[in-house]
Formats: structure tokens, C-alpha cells, sequence
């Protein structure tokens, strides 16, 4: 089989692109990637070396290149997307492009390309601020940042093609990801990185959100499973179901990088910043027999370990427009006190 993998290049997607080449030996893949800030070619490694993997870089909301990468593709797997909330927060303008006109533009070529299977990889975001109890598939949509509201968009606007045109969707909401090659603006990367060059650590509120960590490689697997085994128009949430306050992991990083607690300063929360999120990921176990199998507190100092030995991946990427924007994002808020 042929797959494309749309932002293929970013974090989540590079993981998921040399794991398929890795599990299905006899299969090709195709990544077409716009390369902005958040996806690299060094993401993809080995994969760009065989011959059974085709790199395009391109925009997934260009109909000519949507096409030409779809051509020959039995199944796809959209991880292309526009992620982070605090710049959805600055302009949202981006996120509307790309995760719901692109999706749009994506669903829409696969469609007229006779795909097999479409799977539109989404976030547990779209459903909300959660005080209690757990989101199923079913739950109503409650998106509350701007980048969550795209995703909710480009998720009503996938499973309409499967029904009113029959069209083979399926759609995944995932927990937080963690892993290596995330970009340094995320929470993980951001905190372990300064945290290695003795910066402070900024800390939303009083850092008592709640988020739900899963290992980027059990997500890969979960997809696997989805792709392979879910039911046409169906959603399926993913989630390990263990919470962890911010304030908790962030504490637990510095004892892990021997650094003070005095590194960690509370700034003024985001607006519209959710508590909790809390998906029900019963429905994947119990269909398609997906369970985690990496721990947060087991692989948290393997990931510390990850970015102290590749200083040169991720340096880079916080020079330059980083450090415009994360002057843009904290500025004086990071006179705060410390916990």
C-alpha cells in the first residue's frame, strides 16, 4: 500500500512516518510537508534515504500539490496542522488557513482520488474544560482557544464527508504527546531546554492544569490500530487516563536535571486556559485492543536524557523567530515570583 502522511515532517508526524516504514515493510510513503517553523527534514532521519519513502514539500490547501501527492495513495493520515494555543492566542489567521481551509481542501482531493481510508489525527482540545468525569467520542464539542476551534472545524468538516458522501473517514483525538523532536515552544521541550541553560521556567497560574500525557510512539501505534481496524466515520479518543499537574511535572523535571525549584516562576495564566482535559479512550481499547505501553514517569528522564545529548536540534530551533515570539508571549510576566 501507498500512504501519504501530511505534516510528515513535524513532530508527531516524523515519529509516525519511520515508524510505518519500520512496521510494514511493503508499504510506501509519501510525506508532503509546508516546512514552516514547526517541521524540519532532520525530523524525518533514515526515512529521507529510502527508496520507499517520497518527500514533497508543499501546502496541503493547494489543490494542484494536494493532487500530485495523492496520486497513487490508497489510504492518508492528516497530521498537517497548525498546534500551538499561545500563538492561536496572537493570530489566529494561520490555524483558520491551514486546519480548516487546507483540511477542507485535503478531504476534498482524496475524495475525487478514490482514497480508501482518510484519518484525520485531531486533539482531546476540542472538547473543553472538563471539572469531572471523562470525554467520549460522543461528548459535545466545547473548544475554548482559537486553535482548538479550528480543530473542532476541521473535524465536523471531515466526518461530513463520510456522511453525505459515504466517504471512508476516520478521526482520532489525542491526549498531550510527548516524545523526542518536539519543537522547544511546547511545555516538555520548552521547560527541559531552559531548564539545561539555567533560564527560568514559565508557569501558567499556579500550575494546577491537569493534562493527560501519552508517548508519542503508543500514539503512532494507537493510529496503527485506527488505521488499519477502525470503523469508516467512527471516532477514537486516545489517552494513557493518568493526569499530572503542570506544577508536578515541571518539579519533577528539575529533580531529574538537578536544578532548583527557584528556576520555576508563575507568570499571568493565558486567557481561556482549560483546567482539565480528560478524554475516554474505553471505546479504542475495547474495539481495537490499544493499550499504552510507555509510562510517563518511566520515560520522563529518557526524554531529559533525549534533549541534553542533542543540544544541536534543538538550539537552533530557539534562536531567531523564537526568541521574538517567546519575548512576545512572557515579556515582563517573567518578573514574577517563584513558587
Amino acid at each position: 500500500m501507498k500512504i501519504l502522511v501530511t505534516g510528515g515532517a513535524g513532530f508527531i508526524g516524523s515519529h509516525f512516518v519511520r515508524f510505518w516504514l519500520e512496521r510494514h515493510p511493503s508499504d510506501r510513503v509519501v510525506t508532503l510537508d509546508n516546512l514552516t517553523y514547526a517541521g524540519t527534514r532532520e525530523n524525518l532521519g533514515d526515512a529521507l534515504r529510502s527508496p520507499r519513502h517520497k518527500f514533497i514539500k508543499g501546502d496541503i490547501g493547494h489543490v494542484p500539490t494536494a493532487r500530485r501527492a495523492l496520486a497513487g495513495v490508497g489510504a492518508v493520515v492528516n497530521f498537517a496542522a497548525e498546534t500551538h494555543v499561545d500563538r492561536s492566542l496572537l493570530d489566529a489567521s494561520a490555524f483558520l488557513q491551514t486546519n480548516v481551509q487546507g483540511t477542507y481542501t485535503l478531504v476534498n482531493a482524496a475524495r475525487d482520488a478514490g482514497v480508501r481510508r482518510f484519518l484525520h489525527v485531531s486533539t482531546d482540545e476540542v472538547y473543553g474544560d472538563l471539572a469531572r468525569g471523562r470525554s467520549p467520542e460522543s461528548a459535545r464539542l466545547n473548544p475554548t482557544s482559537p486553535y482548538a476551534a479550528s480543530k473542532a472545524a476541521s473535524d465536523h468538516m471531515v466526518l461530513s464527508q463520510w456522511l453525505t458522501h459515504g466517504f471512508p473517514v476516520l478521526l482520532t483525538r489525542c491526549a498531550n504527546n510527548f516524545g523526542p523532536r518536539q519543537h522547544p515552544e511546547k511545555f516538555l521541550p520548552l521547560f527541559i531546554t531552559n531548564a539545561l541553560d539555567g533560564l527560568p521556567l514559565p508557569l501558567y497560574g499556579r500550575g494546577a492544569n491537569l493534562r493527560n500525557w501519552i508517548h508519542v510512539l503508543d500514539h503512532c501505534e494507537a493510529l496503527e490500530r485506527v488505521l488499519k481496524r477502525g470503523r469508516p466515520g467512527e471516532t477514537y479518543n486516545i489517552a494513557a487516563n493518568r493526569e499530572y499537574r503542570n506544577i508536578d511535572v515541571a518539579e519533577r523535571l528539575l529533580a531529574v536535571l538537578g536544578r532548583p525549584k527557584a528556576l520555576l516562576k508563575f507568570v499571568k495564566d493565558r486567557q481561556g486556559h482549560d483546567l482539565r482535559y480528560a478524554p475516554d479512550a474505553s471505546k479504542i481499547r475495547r474495539e481495537l485492543g490499544w493499550r499504552p505501553r510507555r509510562p510517563f514517569a518511566d520515560e520522563l528522564p529518557r526524554l531529559v536524557d533525549w534533549y541534553r545529548d542533542n543540544e544541536n536540534w534543538w538550539r537552533g530551533l530557539k534562536g531567531g523567530r523564537f526568541k521574538a515570539y517567546y519575548k512576545k508571549q512572557y515579556g515582563r510576566r517573567l518578573q514574577g515570583k517563584n513558587p
